[in-house]
């Protein structure tokens, strides 16, 4: 039985994040830089001759086995499964027959790396390897955000469709009538190895909905303070990038720690004690910079730190209730491929 695999990686979002939602870039335009990481979604489809097909989430133990159809109702239960399956067949109508679709993501659900995206990202290429359909990148990208934001209605900006579909370290601006453009940056690999040394990447074990911290922010950046909070996150994603193309990590580590302070000063609910408490130890310890990837409230937090003082701040990190991550930084965008 033919049987096909697809990996999405995951992003973190290093500045800019929050100005890629359509309330803001619809606007003023946004500017989001963000890189990929060794952190994937993975997705495995095995073809049978049923006229069933079974969606399973392994790392949720969640799953839906359903009559073969041209059209999922979406109810609340595996939407992002059963929405991907309908757009497919909407787009370029394959000759779908059974089979079993199942994913798994590296890291816990709700972790702030784009994980939602990056699961519907997987599928989409995972389909279009089934079909031979040849779907490009920024289809895919346009597709996964259709499906996410539109089709299901979960609120949240576009960085991280685009980032998972086409990997590395990317400036990327987003505009109105979602119109993106995607910078792929070229960095020295002397830069990379000497910032990925410099970073910790750690789970702070606290769950969010991202959901709710963007609604939140959607209330917040049309006005005073949050929005003018907003236009300085976009003016440090562009002198970040400047800096880490220049190789000066001590200033772009600088300009880090600005944006995180810009960027809580968008909406109360994106950082808290827990995260203040762990943001503050990493100080202790020499952290130059930290901040929260993605929407806020918990999920992973990086740090830049001199890479003589890591070994001890990872230490201390150890005792607190999260983990700390092992990763490096890709290149590569989603990949699939087919087994016979």
């Amino acid at each position: 039985m033919k049987k096909i695999r697809s990996k999405a990686p995951l992003r973190i979002g290093l500045a800019g994040g929050g100005t890629d939602l359509d309330v803001y870039c619809n606007e003023h335009g946004g500017y989001v830089l963000n890189t990929t990481i060794s952190l994937y979604v993975h997705c495995n489809i095995q073809v049978n001759s049923s006229n069933v097909v079974i969606f399973e989430s392994q790392d949720l133990k969640e799953s839906v086995e359903l009559p073969l159809s041209n059209k999922f109702e979406l109810d609340g239960h595996m939407d992002l499964y059963k929405a991907t399956y309908n757009t497919i067949i909407e787009k370029y109508k394959p000759n779908f027959e059974g089979f079993i679709l199942s994913t798994y993501s590296d890291v816990p659900s709700g972790s702030g790396l784009g994980g939602s995206s990056t699961l519907v990202v997987s599928m989409i290429k995972a389909f279009s390897e089934w079909f031979n359909l040849g779907i490009g990148e920024y289809e895919i990208a346009s597709m996964a955000f259709e499906i996410e934001r539109e089709k299901i209605g979960i609120i949240g900006g576009s960085q991280d469709q685009y980032a998972s579909t086409f990997g590395g370290f990317n400036f990327m601006e987003f505009y109105n009538n979602k119109n993106v453009i995607v910078n792929s940056l070229r960095i020295k690999p002397d830069i990379l190895n000497e910032l990925e040394s410099s970073m910790v990447l750690y789970f702070t074990n606290i769950q969010r909905s991202a959901s709710q911290i963007e609604e939140q922010k959607k209330s917040l950046l049309l006005k005073g303070p949050s929005l003018d909070a907003m236009h300085q996150v976009k003016k440090n994603a562009v002198l970040m990038k400047e800096n880490l193309l220049k190789g000066n990590i001590l200033k772009f580590a600088e300009i880090l720690d600005q944006a995180w302070e810009n960027k809580k000063k968008v909406s109360k609910a994106i950082s808290n004690r827990k995260i203040d408490k762990i943001y503050n130890l990493a100080k202790d310890c020499g952290a130059i910079s930290g901040k929260i990837s993605g929407a806020g409230g918990g999920g992973f937090m990086f740090f830049i730190i001199d890479s003589s003082k890591k070994h001890k701040l990872i230490n201390e990190l150890k005792k607190q209730e999260g983990m700390v991550i092992n990763f490096n930084f890709i290149n590569e965008g989603v990949k699939s491929w087919i087994v016979e």
